[in-house]
């Protein structure tokens, strides 16, 4: 039966004709529906994070500006607004001026080929709930997503501060690390689908999803966008407690908040794009339309998609009231040894089960066996580590102190990133060593006046 559902391909229109037909005053009217939606979602999202933060930590929130403190965002929006704009001495303000702009529109251009819904009549014409589609949006997606980066690291190089330079490396680092990734977890919906496009990839999904029979790419994926988006536990270009603030250490004012409404419509973006990919879209959720005939014709799928949309939003902010930041190390060698090979192997498995059943079917226990070995080597590259011997190796090595000219990046301990707790303090004072060590509760290590 499984290897009867898996062949399911595209059957929804087979070219993008529905598309270019438009006047120029309807799409100019979609373009700022999109704008409009986005900006108004931000300041949604700000005040729901807040308020479900507060929840999970027992706190009230924000209940002041507005019924249930809905107008919380708009005023935190005018306060930045009002704020003083400082440019920093040794900032190029070019650049410095350039960058918060380069990171926010990308956001905001990506939802152009996005499916909010299918064909309706808008003001007389007949028109699908989507600016544009082409042949590869996926991979323009992708594409204008990636150049949003280019925002965060010359504002961070542009600040001259060495904490915002910092960030901004970090930033790019992890874009090229997890972005690999979530590419090739794409890639099994492109097999599938037999489309790069999102109206027709959402088409294909009319009977089943994607997220269901894709799993393994939707796990990838939904990580990877997380790592993407620079959001907790996977925020280290903006680690307080060794960057200060990141990239935006020395922004201020509007340009502060522009780097701010970027994160938020890039969590928007990659929220969107999987609810398009594995959660069918705006096709109703739970085979509504089963029973509802209605229910994926005219505005309603709108409901249906922005309801998913607030789902993966929802996943963000629980992932970040719920765990801790990791070490970037810890972080990175989760991409390239983990999530890479995973997605690569992934991929071959997926258009071997693709092949087979195409060419006329596979047998149920020899396919459910096949899942089950492919289940349990997942788990495996999950959860097995490096050997223990490298850890125990890594954390013999003897603390380097150190040199001049170190500054402000110090050397690393010699034999490499140290895995596990850190190494205890060792403090000089009048010629006497002080150990600090993690479990002390005194200042017996600080500095004297």
């Amino acid at each position: 039966m499984l290897a009867q559902i898996l062949p399911l391909a595209a059957h929804g229109v087979d070219d993008l004709s529905a598309f270019g037909k438009d006047p120029w005053w309807l799409v100019v009217i979609k373009a700022v529906l999109i704008f409009l939606v986005l900006v108004l979602l931000t300041l949604f999202n700000i005040w729901w994070e807040r308020r479900v933060v507060a929840r999970m930590q027992h706190r009230i929130g924000p209940n002041v500006h507005g019924p249930f403190g809905l107008l919380q965002s708009l005023a935190d929006g005018v306060k930045l607004a009002l704020k003083e704009d400082i440019i920093p001495k040794a900032a190029d303000k070019v650049v410095f001026l350039i960058a918060p702009v380069l990171a926010t529109i990308p956001a905001f251009v990506t939802f152009s080929v996005i499916p909010f819904g299918p064909t309706v009549n808008m003001f007389g014409h007949r028109t699908p709930l989507q600016l544009t589609d082409m042949p590869v949006a996926v991979l323009f997606v992708m594409a204008i997503a990636s150049i949003g980066i280019y925002g965060i690291v010359l504002g961070g190089w542009s600040s001259g501060s060495t904490y915002s330079l910092l960030g901004g490396l970090r930033s790019s680092a992890q874009m090229i690390s997890y972005e690999v990734a979530m590419g090739l977890a794409l890639v099994a919906v492109f097999l599938y689908a037999g489309s790069m496009s999102t109206s027709e990839i959402v088409a294909a999904q009319d009977k089943l999803w994607y997220g269901l029979i894709l799993m393994p790419s939707f796990i990838i994926y939904t990580i990877s966008m997380v790592g993407e988006t620079n959001r907790a536990p996977f925020d280290l270009p903006e680690a307080e407690g060794e960057l200060v603030g990141g990239f935006h250490t020395e922004y201020s004012s509007l340009k502060f908040a522009l780097f701010f409404l970027a994160e938020y419509i890039n969590m928007a973006t990659v929220s969107a794009l999987a609810t398009t990919l594995f959660l069918g879209g705006w096709h109703a959720p739970f085979w509504i339309d089963q029973v509802w005939e209605g229910a994926n014709q005219g505005y309603w799928p709108v409901l249906w998609f922005f309801g998913k949309v607030l789902f993966f939003i929802f996943i963000f902010i629980w992932l970040r009231g719920s765990l801790p930041r990791l070490r970037y190390d810890q972080f990175m060698a989760f991409g390239w040894k983990r999530l890479i090979p995973i997605s690569l192997f992934w991929i071959l498995a997926v258009a071997t089960i693709r092949s087979i059943s195409l060419e006329g079917g596979i047998d149920r226990s020899v396919l459910l066996i096949g899942i089950g070995v492919l289940a349990v080597l997942f788990l495996v590259l999950f959860f097995i580590g490096d050997s223990d011997d490298e850890a125990e190796g890594a954390q013999a090595n003897d603390f380097t102190v150190p040199v001049a000219g170190g500054f402000p990046v110090p050397p690393m301990p010699g034999g490499g990133p140290v895995r596990g707790a850190a190494q205890p303090l060792v403090f000089e004072r009048r010629g006497e060593p002080l150990v600090q060590t993690e479990t002390s509760t005194s200042n017996q290590g600080g500095l004297d006046g």
